[in-house]
């Protein structure tokens, strides 16, 4: 499993930041319905354009493809991926994280 956190990069315009989240809004639902992301959203502690994403792929070179297919990548974003390994989930946790 992997933890992306992704951060938008200073001086894209606002204009341009809105016609490429559409396009990225595509391909997280994509990724999304097949199941290749478990959970994602964005951050709301910051005004600056930034989320984060759970990932399961078979490889690491398999989610570095599924990256390279955001509209943000490479130049417009960075990406901080790190290798998780869950050890204890909670019965509640959808029911918590879903507000």
């Amino acid at each position: 499993m992997y933890i992306i956190n992704i951060s938008v990069k200073d001086g894209i315009s606002k204009e341009r930041h809105d016609e490429l989240f559409s396009e990225h809004s595509s391909w997280f639902k994509r990724f999304f319905d097949e199941k290749k992301f478990l959970m994602l959203g964005p951050y709301t502690d910051t005004n600056k354009p930034s989320g984060v994403i759970f990932a399961v792929t078979n490889s690491r070179e398999e989610l570095d493809e599924i990256l390279k297919q955001d509209s943000y990548y490479p130049d417009l974003a960075t990406y901080e991926i790190r290798e998780f390994s869950p050890k204890m989930i909670s019965d509640d946790f959808v029911k918590s994280a879903v507000k």
